[in-house]
């Protein structure tokens, strides 16, 4: 058991330090016995107790390992992205109320959100992205847009990016490949607004990919929240391609991460909102778009289990 690394965690700090207290005293004790043996039946005592007490913190080590492990795998913070797809305005709306139809559900679950930009939300919370990794991909809805005067359902669509937000990142971002620009904060409100270009806005030039933070206060919190929401994208990216060299041999078929898979159709005239991915109908569409999502989100992790049972 490595003491000293236990002892840099904070979560198991005080415990290693209890332990370390429990094995001087071990060795404290077992010198007892050499030293004078007529001590030897209340030194044993003495080392019972003290195997009680290292065997208990033993177990609370093994427990905070675990849990530090799925947290990796499931962490309680993610960030939620949505992008207007097929449809002009019809789909940007669409796209917003999705963004909205998430934090509601977030609120309802006592999840923390903020808004990092205009469609980015940062969700923190028990089992965030163990319950929303499924949500990725492209959402279609089918319905009479306001602006449509000869009552005609048109189709759009609007993409929706669940981003795990990980401890332990293993990408390295080369500070040569980065272009950063700045910009002043949109808001309500407050002398500094519009004053100060605290906005930031990264680009990753080997693969394009941008990033925007408008939600803090600073310009160097701003950057700080980019650089994480860019390291975590790279990080996601390299991972998706390394799983696609094994996709055949994946246990569950819901959820690829990708964002070119339609997964869900919301059909407002017919009241119904379908998944795809385990063919099933959610009546009640618009308590729905009111973030009581709870049963489309059930239903997905049956599904998860029920296919990984049958290829097992």
């Amino acid at each position: 058991m490595d003491i000293e690394a236990l002892k840099k965690n904070h979560k198991t700090e005080y415990l290693a330090e209890q332990y370390e207290r429990l094995l001087q005293q071990e060795k404290e004790t077992q010198a007892m016995i050499e030293n004078d043996p007529s001590m030897a039946e209340m030194a044993q005592e003495e080392l019972s107790a003290i195997a009680i007490q290292k065997n208990a913190l033993e177990e609370q080590f093994a427990a905070i390992e675990a849990s530090e492990k799925e947290e990796e795998e499931f962490p309680n913070e993610i960030i939620l992205e949505a992008r207007a797809g097929a449809g002009g305005d019809e789909a940007s709306l669409f796209a917003h109320q999705l963004v909205d139809m998430y934090c509601r559900f977030a609120e309802a679950r006592g999840w923390q959100w903020k808004m990092i930009d205009d469609m980015t939300v940062e969700i923190k919370g028990k089992d965030v992205y163990r319950l929303l990794r499924y949500e990725t991909g492209v959402h279609r809805v089918q319905r009479v847009p306001v602006t449509e005067k000869n009552g005609r359902i048109h189709t759009s669509t609007a993409s929706i990016a669940i981003l795990p937000m990980k401890k332990k990142v293993k990408f390295e971002i080369n500070p040569a490949d980065l272009d950063m620009e700045y910009s002043r904060s949109g808001g309500a409100g407050g002398q500094n607004v519009n004053k100060v270009e605290t906005a930031v806005r990264l680009i990753h030039k080997p693969t394009g990919i941008d990033v925007r933070s408008t939600s803090e206060r600073s310009q160097l919190a701003n950057r700080e929240k980019a650089f994480e929401i860019l390291t975590a994208k790279l990080q996601q990216l390299k991972e998706e391609e390394e799983a696609a060299k094994y996709a055949g041999n994946r246990k569950s078929q819901i959820g690829t991460a990708d964002r070119s898979e339609k997964i869900r159709t919301y059909n407002f005239p017919q009241d119904r909102v379908t998944d795809h991915r385990i063919k099933q109908n959610f009546s009640n569409i618009e308590v729905i778009m009111l973030g009581k999502i709870d049963k489309m989100i059930d239903a997905l992790q049956v599904g998860e289990v029920g296919e990984a049972s049958e290829e097992e």
